[in-house]
């Protein structure tokens, strides 16, 4: 009796050696710059345009042009939104101005330049003499004026031709500090000092006409500085501002000071007078008061906004005509208000803001990748929109600022701690809180994204149902439900409460002992939880502690499973809940990945020079991103462990996020109130992922709010040029030993199968009406291809009748048949079978129907046959073979021809059958046998 061998198990790809290209290719970035987001102004005072268009009914349209860093940003005032993005210049920003003449141009001046803009774009750069650093600049006429930073010069340049017309030198006592126009003062400008005291000059004759010494002001002002100056609607009147928190409405005709006035706290750093004929002056602090006096009672204080700004405002402009006033301040914000009547408190109507302070924690919400949420230490929470910047918003607090105007005392000491943890789902966010944070003493506290507000329940503060008080909250976490709200603390006590009604559910003890091990006594440093986390299925709850342990407990019953020591401190840990990967970053300067399936350590990736800030799945898992003390941002492989991409900013990025779509990674600085994005450039070309070693660190610069140019975007994204020998294609068969699928759907085959069930429930109640006329027609050949007969014969004159030549018809076989014609009988039918895997389920059991001549038959079965001995396309094989065999099994059986070919097809349908079963069962029990190892 014959025996047959059992076949070998399926072979490996062996690894090949290539040769190293001769050519050497400069490494890029896997992440290239996108954009920066958040970023609204800085301590540089804004600009402000009204325009007028013929034939709007609107009135003027307010622009506002504010200074973010080394750029600028060009706000519309009706709906605050950004029109523009200036260019970045070379250095900081120290100053902004319209173009007097032509309000299209910009001017800014960046260290010793000015830089002129169109539309964004730099048209002209001039360098002020000696390349000296510029303060301030005003337009004036045709001309530019622009103070040097230490105030002893004043530039005068034409600005048709940006030719230098003249300078000023001031007197060595004399240190200027800010520039006025008065209005009807031809070639006249007002210059204040850090001295206390005003000088007018003529420009055009560079005469100095008159001093006003700062005695002439006020014996208690002395000589503190002057920090504003501002025209009034009369003629002749100025205000001034001075640091020592004063300010006098002053004649300069006249040289006598008109009424003074005095702020409680800060210095004047800007003031705007009303000019709708309301005798109102606005004046702003240092610290982030605005104040409003009625100067037709002698300055009469109308109305103090003490938090108008979290930092000091840089600048005032009430709208002419309107009861509107602008402000900006340092607070990163620039704001409306609106006076309801002359002496009606001011009203915030509308403004763009972003954090005053660095943020320090970045996280995506949701799976769009189309909201960010941050905190900082400005103790808010916003959510930051990628698309658009007016979808962004800080999640309110409640009425803090109404209490703290009413007891008088700064709206942050009723704010909530910076959060120093977030975890989200958004799977209830619909109906109840979906968002969670830490806020270490004071506990964790639930967050409503839907509603832009702070949730009803603060967890662990000992209200009503919420357990036990809970302090010094270092974690917490969201299950993927979205009903349960998990937060640990430095005393070692985990809970969990339910989001929906804030009452606590479960507690989890770290100190209870695995069932079979006897209870030890917990360290300290066991009890400071450092991270929670819970897998996708709501089974298992993973603790970390600043001990090193891994606690697993059991969702439902709180009962210890397993405690995993790992060799160092556990600061943080990240799970991607897609396949239960735990990354735990721990003080040894080594991120370890685990599999919390088989709680052993999977991969640890080194290689770190200062502490690692934060961690990052890529979606697919296959990266992590980290960001460490040293500027550095890594990305390592996991299944390799190999470092791959790594790029050095020039900032520290206190956290990073990697978007839910795979296409940005969002960043943040210490040094920045900005969120910054990077493009992944493996979503849009080939990259290089080989191991990156420490002399391969690129430097990159951060993300401008402008973005990259789109010729400079093209070339970032472009990939690298590989030598043929680098490129891998993958071939149809990794190995003759192996089986392989089609890899479309298993839907299309299920169709399939089930055609006939499909037409019948989709059959029409009533059968279609024929058209009342027939139209003119083609005769069309047969096939699932819409063919038409071009040679059929000419209608007959005589009887107006179409004859169809018959035999064309009959000799005409479909693009099925043909193609199953052409193939090699001893061949893999390759050309056959993707044609036929193109075709809809509907045509292809319509071509297996048209089978009708026995020769047709045979060569299809003996193109299954050919086809299942290869290994290749098996679960479309079977189903060809269970429609083929339902249609024309009558037919096969009584035909003697197709016995031989039918016997073959199922002695090799029954072999690989065989084949594919053993290697199934092989595949279960290998994964079976690693799952009880651990």
């Amino acid at each position: 009796m014959d025996v047959d061998e059992p076949s070998p198990p399926p072979a490996k790809r062996l690894k090949t050696t290539r040769e190293r290209a001769t050519k050497q290719h400069s490494k890029q970035s896997i992440f290239a710059p996108f954009r920066a987001l958040g970023l609204v102004t800085n301590h540089v005072p804004f600009a402000v345009q009204l325009r007028s268009y013929k034939g709007s009914t609107e009135g003027p349209q307010i622009h506002i042009l504010t200074c973010i860093g080394q750029s600028w940003l060009l706000w519309e005032g009706g709906k605050m939104r950004l029109l523009f993005v200036g260019q970045e210049a070379p250095l900081p920003l120290s100053a902004v101005a319209f173009d007097a003449v032509d309000g299209d141009y910009i001017w800014a001046a960046a260290g010793p330049h000015l830089i002129k803009y169109y539309r964004g774009k730099e048209v002209t750069r001039i360098t002020s003499p000696e390349e000296v650093n510029i303060s301030q600049i005003l337009c004036f006429g045709s001309q530019i004026l622009a103070l040097s930073e230490d105030g002893s010069k004043l530039f005068i340049w034409h600005t048709p031709a940006n030719e230098l017309y003249t300078t000023i030198d001031f007197p060595p006592d004399f240190t200027a500090t800010h520039l006025l126009h008065p209005a009807t003062y031809l070639n006249k400008v007002l210059i204040g000092s850090a001295q206390g005291a005003l000088q007018l000059w003529n420009i055009r004759t560079r005469t100095h006409l008159f001093t006003f010494p700062s005695s002439r002001f006020s014996s208690a002002v002395g000589s503190h500085a002057v920090t504003c100056l501002v025209q009034s609607p009369a003629v002749d009147v100025v205000a001034i501002g001075f640091s020592s928190s004063q300010a006098i409405v002053y004649n300069i005709r006249t040289d006598e000071s008109i009424m003074k006035l005095s702020m409680a706290s800060g210095g004047i750093r800007a003031m705007a007078f009303r000019s709708d004929n309301e005798p109102i002056l606005a004046t702003a602090s240092s610290t982030g008061q605005i104040a409003t006096w009625d100067l037709s009672k002698s300055a009469r204080l109308v109305h103090l906004s003490r938090m108008a700004h979290g930092a000091g405002v840089t600048a005032l402009y009430f709208v002419p005509g309107q009861p509107l006033l602008l402000s900006a301040g340092e607070d990163n914000s620039v704001k409306q208000w609106l006076f309801d009547s002359p002496l009606a408190p001011p009203r915030f109507l509308k403004g763009r803001s972003g954090h005053s302070r660095s943020p320090h924690l970045v996280r995506y919400y949701g799976h769009d990748g189309k909201n960010i949420l941050t905190a900082s230490a400005d103790r808010s929470l916003r959510c930051v929109s990628v698309v658009r910047d007016s979808r962004s918003f800080e999640l309110s607090q409640g009425s803090i600022e109404k209490k703290a105007s009413a007891m008088h005392i700064s709206a942050d000491e009723f704010k909530l701690p910076p959060a120093i943890a977030i975890s989200w789902s958004e799977t209830r966010t619909k109906d109840w809180d979906d968002i969670m944070t830490g806020h270490g003493e004071a506990g964790a506290r639930s967050w409503w994204l839907l509603e832009k507000r702070i949730g009803k329940f603060s967890f662990g503060a000992g209200n009503r149902g919420s357990g036990p008080s809970v302090s010094g909250v270092r974690a917490v976490c969201v299950s993927a439900c979205g009903n349960f709200g998990l937060a640990g603390t430095e005393d070692g006590s985990v809970g969990m409460w339910n989001l929906q009604s804030g009452i606590l559910r479960k507690s989890f003890d770290l100190t209870k002992p695995v069932k079979g091990e006897k209870k030890k006594k917990a360290k300290e440093s066991e009890k400071i939880v450092t991270g929670i986390v819970t897998d996708a299925l709501n089974r298992m709850v993973v603790v970390s502690t600043l001990a090193g342990t891994l606690h697993f407990f059991d969702f439902y019953t709180t009962e210890p499973q397993a405690v995993v020591t790992l060799p160092s401190a556990a600061v943080s840990v990240v799970l991607h809940r897609g396949n239960n990967m735990l990354a735990v970053n721990c003080e040894d300067l080594v991120v370890r990945i685990l599999d919390i399936e088989t709680r052993r350590t999977v991969r640890e990736l080194r290689g770190f020079k200062g502490k690692v800030l934060d961690l990052a799945f890529s979606p697919d898992s296959r990266w992590l991103i980290t960001t460490s003390l040293d500027s550095i941002i890594r990305t390592f492989d996991i299944p390799s462990g190999c470092l791959i991409d790594a790029f050095r900013v020039n900032s520290i990025a206190t956290s990073l996020s990697f978007s839910p779509t795979a296409d940005f990674l969002a960043t943040s600085h210490v040094d920045s109130v900005g969120l910054y994005l990077w493009t992944n450039r493996a979503q849009f070309t080939e990259v290089i992922t080989k191991s990156v070693q420490e002399d391969e660190i690129v430097e990159l610069n951060l993300p401008s709010m402008q973005g990259v140019d789109e010729a400079e975007g093209l070339e970032a994204l472009e990939g690298e040029i590989l030598p043929p020998s680098d490129i891998y294609a993958t071939p149809q068969q990794l190995a003759d030993g192996l089986v392989t699928l089609t890899l479309l759907p298993h839907s299309r085959w299920q169709t399939l199968l089930n055609l006939e069930t499909i037409q019948q429930r989709n059959k029409p109640k009533e059968p279609p009406k024929p058209p009342e006329k027939a139209p003119f027609f083609l005769p069309t050949l047969p096939g699932t291809e819409q063919r038409f007969a071009l040679d059929a014969q000419a209608p007959d004159k005589g009887t107006g009748k179409m004859h169809l030549n018959r035999g064309v018809l009959a000799s005409v076989e479909s693009e099925f048949v043909r193609k199953l014609l052409e193939e090699d009988n001893n061949g893999k039918y390759e050309l056959f079978f993707n044609y036929v895997k193109a075709l809809s389920p509907a045509a292809i059991d319509l071509e297996l129907r048209s089978l009708s001549s026995t020769k047709h038959l045979v060569l299809f079965i003996h193109a299954l046959t050919q086809r299942l001995s290869t290994h290749r396309d098996f679960e479309a094989v079977q189903t060809f073979v269970d429609v083929f065999l339902r249609i024309h099994g009558d037919v096969l059986i009584v035909n003697e021809e197709t016995m031989g070919p039918l016997q073959e097809l199922a002695e090799v349908q029954k072999r690989e059958s065989e084949r594919v079963l053993e290697l199934i069962t092989s595949s279960l029990g290998t994964l079976s046998f690693v799952r009880q190892v651990a």
